[in-house]
């Protein structure tokens, strides 16, 4: 996903295999065009959330439809994703997401609307043993998005 307020980033292919951009476009889709109403951190998700043994918890975002999107945290031998940290802008929640953007080396993670970031995530990640075991967050939808 490339837009003008965060222009798409370029991983070396011997450290990531398009996993990262990926999870970043799944994200877009389920988030741009909505508001988020509640974001938490968990360290379990609901059981509606398709999760495996190796998701350990991650950020629960609800929207302003009701849907819920869960990022899981992902964790396979010595690859990993994982929420570090995120901070939610309250004073722009109000707005309609309008991109999902990263920097430093998909490291750090942005949700935002015109007004600016209205989530910002530290994610700490790492393709392992270059691409034998999974990573990236597992992206989960509850109810409609729509």
């Amino acid at each position: 996903m490339s837009d003008h307020m965060y222009p798409a980033e370029v991983l070396d292919e011997d450290y990531d295999d398009g996993t990262m951009p990926s999870n970043l476009a799944e994200l877009a889709d389920a988030v741009v065009g909505h508001r988020i109403i509640s974001a938490e951190k968990v360290n379990e998700f609901p059981s509606s959330i398709n999760a495996d043994p190796y998701q350990t918890g991650g950020l629960l975002l609800t929207l302003d439809t009701g849907a819920q999107v869960a990022l899981a945290d992902n964790s396979d031998c010595c690859a990993f994703t994982e929420l570090e940290a995120f901070l939610l802008h309250p004073e722009r929640v109000d707005h309609v997401i309008t991109g999902v953007g990263t920097t430093d080396g998909f490291t750090r993670w942005h949700i935002y609307a015109d007004m600016g970031d209205v989530l910002e995530m530290t994610v700490g990640w790492s393709c392992g043993n270059p691409f034998y075991y999974g990573y990236g967050f597992v992206i989960d939808v509850i109810g409609s998005a729509s």
